[in-house]
């Protein structure tokens, strides 16, 4: 080929697309999507990370994964590179036990539920805190992209009509708080930013008219789930927010 059609070539060969910047999603079931449908680890095409970088057009490493703890996270972290512009996280509700705490509220009685909240709490007080600055320094290690940490909705709707009582359902939503403002302490402590998914999620609790998380279902891993208007009006909004 002589020097001329060489040129033509070039000149007609589209250069290559960029690539699009990468989103590291980290966390449990509720950034996996379990409830929002089925697939593995939990993960599933209606959770907030995928609807946030469809929206947002970015290359999504989704490693976020049901039954998570903040140990299991910082292996997820592994997964940062270089070409990560933005990292979320949600996790905390299974170091402090969540799964039994429900497990608890929905089959024991009201004593048992609520001193098992009350073991939780002293958990998410004590405890807590010092996992998430472990988990938290091992992601600003890897990266200096935005980190947001999302975190968790209150359950129930406390006004509705349900098969809970009324003490379980504050006592549950209290726990919920407690998480939400350690979480928010942590993750400020970090330089993070935090996104607070309760707003979104308020008077769309189980017992609600309109519930945006699963009550006690069958399979029983989707109970006390959002489902998928949970994570595209709830997680994402708040996702959305916190990026603006």
């Amino acid at each position: 080929m002589n020097l001329m059609a060489a040129l033509l070539v070039a000149a007609l060969t589209p250069a290559p697309a960029p690539a699009a910047p990468e989103y590291v999603a980290l966390g449990d079931s509720y950034a996996a999507g379990v409830g929002a449908d089925r697939a593995s680890c939990g993960r599933d095409r209606n959770a907030y990370p995928e609807l946030y970088a469809a929206t947002h057009r970015l290359e999504l490493e989704f490693a976020a994964c049901s039954g998570a703890t903040t140990g299991d996270v910082a292996r997820q972290a592994e997964r940062i590179t270089g070409e990560t512009s933005l990292v979320t996280v949600t996790v905390g509700g299974n170091d402090a036990g969540f799964s039994d705490v429900l497990t608890t509220c929905v089959l024991r009685s009201e004593e048992k539920c609520l001193r098992r909240v009350d073991t939780a709490e002293e958990f998410i007080e004590d405890e807590l805190p010092r996992r998430l600055d472990a988990l938290y320094r091992s992601v600003r290690e890897r990266t200096s992209a935005r980190v947001v940490v999302l975190g968790y909705p209150h359950l129930f709707d406390t006004d509705g009509r349900c098969g809970m009582s009324k003490a379980r359902r504050e006592a549950l939503n209290g726990a919920s708080d407690r998480i939400s403002e350690v979480l928010r302490d942590r993750a400020e402590a970090a330089g993070f930013a935090y996104a607070d998914v309760r707003d979104e999620f308020e008077g769309h609790g189980v017992c609600s008219d309109d519930p945006w998380i699963h009550d006690l279902t069958f399979p029983v891993g989707d109970s006390f789930h959002p489902n998928a208007a949970g994570h595209r009006h709830g997680y994402l909004k708040a996702l959305t927010r916190a990026t603006a």
